[in-house]
C-alpha cells in the first residue's frame, strides 16, 4: 500500500513538472517582451522639406522587395567584411512606450523611406530621408489593441504604389497616405466588413494590384479588395480563417492571380474579383500560417513551423501537390528559390540555434543542413545569401547544392540586444536597412 502511494505521488510530481515545462515554454513562446524595451528617443522636428519623389533602378517598395520574392535589385555589393560595414546613419525613435514593440519592415522607393512605428495609443508612420535618415515627415492613427501578445505595434510592411503608400495595422486598419507630405487620403478597417484578427494580430502585408489594395481579412473572408484611390470595398473571397503570410500575385501564366496563404489552407484566386481558382488545406495549430508562400515558375512553395512544407505544381488552373515532407519547419522564416534550389531556415525563433538547409526544389530532398548561422532571416542579393540571426549576426553565404559556405560575416550589426530580432533585412540602392523595435539602422553595402 505504501509502495502504491510512493509511485502514484512519483507519477504525480512528473506530471506537475511537465505542465510546469509546457507552461513556461508557451509562455517563452507567447511572451511579448516588451518590458525591457526601453523608453524611446524624442520624434525630431521635421529636418527636410518635401522633395520630387524619386525612382531608382534598385527600390525596394513593399514585402520581400519589388518581386515579392526576397530578392534586391542591388549589385556590386562589398563582399570582405572582415573591417565590419559602414554604418550610414541610424534612428531610435520609432516605438514610444513599453508595449509598443513593432515588427513592421521599412520600404524604399529613391529617396524616401516609410517605416511603422507605435506609441502607447497611436500606429505611427514616418518618411525617412533613406540617404541620410532625416525626417520627412510623419503622421498616426489612433489604432485599438486586442492583445498584447509581442507588443502592440503593426507587424505588416507598408506597400508604395507610385505617389501613395499603404499601411496595414495589427488591428485591421489599412490606411492610404500621400507619399509626398503624409496627408492620410482614406482609412477603412477591415472589421466592419466582418474581418476576424488572428492571436498575435494582424501581420499580412498589403500588396496592390492594379486599381485593388488587398489584404488578408478572416472571418467572412480570406482576403478583401479595396480601391486604392477611395478606400471603397471591391470584393470579399470566401469564408476562412486569417493567418499571417502576405498575398502573392502569381506571375507564372498568362493570366495573373492572387495567392493566399491562409489559416487552414493555401488558395489561388482571380485577383479581379476574389473567385477561388484552387485551393488545398494545411491545417496547423493556431492556424499559425505566417511564412509568405514562394512562387517560381509553376512551383509554390509553403511551410509553418508545425507541419512542415509543401510543394504546389500549377498546370493551368490546376494544382498538384508536388510533395509534402518535415524537411523544412519554418515559423516566420520566408525561403529563397535559386537555380532549382530552396533555402532557408527551419525551426522555432526565438532560440538563436535551428538550421539553414539547401532542399532541392523538384524532389524536396535535403542537400544540406547547418547549424553556423543561428536562426533568423535571408535575402537574395547579388547572386548571394545575406542571413542575419535573431542577434543581428550577419552573414553573406555563397547559394550552392555543393556545400554551405560563409563568404564573410559581420558580427553584432545591432550592438548587443536583449531580444530577438525578427524583422527581415531591406536592401536597396546598395544600401541595408535593418529593423530591431524602435531603432532603425542603414549600413552601405557597396
Amino acid at each position: 500500500m505504501k509502495k502504491s502511494i510512493k509511485n502514484l505521488v512519483i507519477i504525480i510530481l512528473i506530471v506537475l513538472i511537465v505542465l510546469l515545462a509546457f507552461l513556461l515554454y508557451l509562455g517563452h513562446l507567447y511572451h511579448d517582451g516588451t518590458e525591457r524595451i526601453h523608453e524611446s528617443q524624442i520624434i525630431p522636428e521635421f529636418i527636410t522639406e518635401p522633395e520630387i519623389i524619386e525612382k531608382r533602378e534598385a527600390d525596394w517598395p513593399s514585402w520581400r522587395g519589388p518581386d515579392c520574392n526576397g530578392k534586391s535589385n542591388t549589385k556590386n555589393i562589398k563582399k570582405d567584411w572582415t573591417s565590419g560595414l559602414k554604418k550610414v546613419w541610424e534612428v531610435d525613435y520609432l516605438c514610444q512606450g513599453k508595449r509598443s514593440v513593432t515588427w513592421s519592415a521599412p520600404v524604399i522607393k529613391g529617396n524616401r523611406l516609410v517605416v511603422m512605428g507605435r506609441d502607447n495609443k497611436n500606429d505611427l508612420v514616418f518618411c525617412l530621408n533613406a540617404d541620410n535618415g532625416e525626417l520627412i515627415w510623419n503622421n498616426f492613427y489612433a489604432g485599438k489593441v486586442k492583445n498584447y501578445h509581442h507588443g502592440i505595434g503593426p507587424r505588416a510592411t507598408p506597400f508604395i504604389d507610385e505617389d501613395r503608400v499603404y499601411t496595414f495595422g495589427r488591428s485591421g486598419d489599412l490606411a492610404c497616405w500621400q507619399l509626398l507630405d503624409g496627408k492620410l487620403l482614406w482609412k477603412k478597417n477591415i472589421y466592419e466588413n466582418g474581418g476576424d484578427s488572428p492571436m498575435y494580430g494582424d501581420s499580412s502585408s498589403p500588396i496592390v494590384y492594379n486599381n485593388e489594395v488587398i489584404v488578408q481579412g478572416g472571418g467572412v473572408s480570406i482576403a478583401s479588395a479595396y480601391n486604392k484611390m477611395t478606400g471603397e470595398l471591391l470584393w470579399k473571397a470566401e469564408e476562412g480563417i486569417t493567418g499571417y503570410a502576405s498575398p502573392v500575385i502569381l506571375k507564372n501564366t498568362n493570366e495573373l492571380s492572387l495567392l493566399i496563404f491562409y489559416g487552414n489552407g493555401i488558395a489561388r484566386l482571380n485577383p479581379e474579383d476574389g473567385k477561388t481558382i484552387w485551393s488545398v488545406p494545411w491545417k496547423t495549430f493556431n492556424n499559425n500560417n505566417a511564412c509568405t508562400p514562394v512562387a517560381e515558375g509553376n512551383y509554390i512553395f509553403i511551410t509553418s513551423l508545425y507541419l512542415g512544407c509543401q510543394m504546389l505544381k500549377t498546370k493551368g488552373k490546376e494544382v498538384e501537390i508536388l510533395w509534402t515532407n518535415k524537411t523544412i519547419a519554418s515559423f516566420h522564416s520566408d525561403a529563397i528559390i535559386h537555380n532549382g534550389y530552396i533555402y532557408t531556415y527551419t525551426g522555432e525563433s526565438s532560440q538563436n540555434r535551428g538550421d539553414f538547409k539547401c532542399v532541392e526544389l523538384e524532389t524536396g530532398k535535403e542537400v544540406w543542413s547547418t547549424g553556423k548561422a543561428g536562426w533568423g532571416t535571408v535575402v537574395f542579393v547579388d547572386g548571394y545569401l545575406l542571413c542575419m540571426d535573431i542577434k543581428g549576426n550577419l552573414y553573406l553565404i555563397e547559394p550552392s547544392p555543393d556545400e554551405f559556405r560563409i563568404v564573410t560575416e559581420f558580427k553584432n550589426s545591432l550592438g548587443k540586444i536583449k531580444t530577438p530580432a525578427w524583422t527581415i533585412p531591406v536592401i536597396a540602392n546598395g544600401k541595408m536597412y535593418i529593423r530591431y523595435l524602435h531603432n532603425l539602422v542603414c549600413y552601405d553595402l557597396t
